[in-house]
């Protein structure tokens, strides 16, 4: 082993940290948070009691099944943001429409708490798309020389295997035959 090897010698914390980034970066993890974070104040509040004092609020009201099953559904949805993160449009659109029926049911919403988050994760999840890859290295794992064209470097000439990228075409400024009018037809 040579003594500058990394990895070796590293925390199980730092590691841990780093895994989590990189499973963290693959998904909608905000998404899911924001979701899970919603539904729970929905299914909690209805339950809840409140104490001011010696005087005891209950907050249950008739529609607390129905604020249960909303919560439960939102949570379920943001772990499947998570894991899932193929259905992400369906979980994100289901959790909008969920947080939307939250205001009637579920105490405003969970007092509009649970109804902006989860509003906000199934935005956020239909927002997501997965990262391209950058393409840093070539076919052969070398690195790929890149060139600003119209400028001339000095320096000996590196040939590569790569395919030069190409400068998009102009758009075409003849008139058509119409004059360049269009007709339904």
């Amino acid at each position: 082993m040579s003594p500058e090897s990394t990895g070796q010698n590293e925390h199980y914390l730092r590691v841990f940290w780093r895994r989590f980034r990189t499973w963290r970066g693959n998904r909608p993890f905000w998404a899911g948070l924001f979701t899970i974070v919603g539904g729970l104040p929905i299914a909690y509040f209805p339950y809840a009691n409140m104490h001011l004092g010696n005087v005891t609020l209950a907050m249950s009201t008739t529609a607390g099944a129905g604020s249960l099953i909303i919560g439960i559904l939102l949570i379920t949805l943001g772990l499947t943001m998570w894991f899932h993160h193929i259905v992400r449009v369906f979980a994100g659109v289901a959790a909008i429409l969920l947080a939307l029926i939250s205001i009637p049911v579920a105490n405003i919403g969970g007092f509009l708490v649970g109804f902006l988050f989860a509003l906000l994760g199934g935005a956020l999840s239909i927002s997501w798309a997965p990262g391209e890859p950058t393409p840093d290295a070539g076919p052969a794992g070398t690195a790929v020389e890149k060139s600003v064209p119209g400028t001339q470097e000095s320096g000996p000439e590196f040939h590569s295997t790569a395919a030069v990228p190409q400068q998009p075409e102009q758009y075409d400024t003849t008139v058509e035959v119409d004059g360049g009018r269009y007709r339904a037809g």
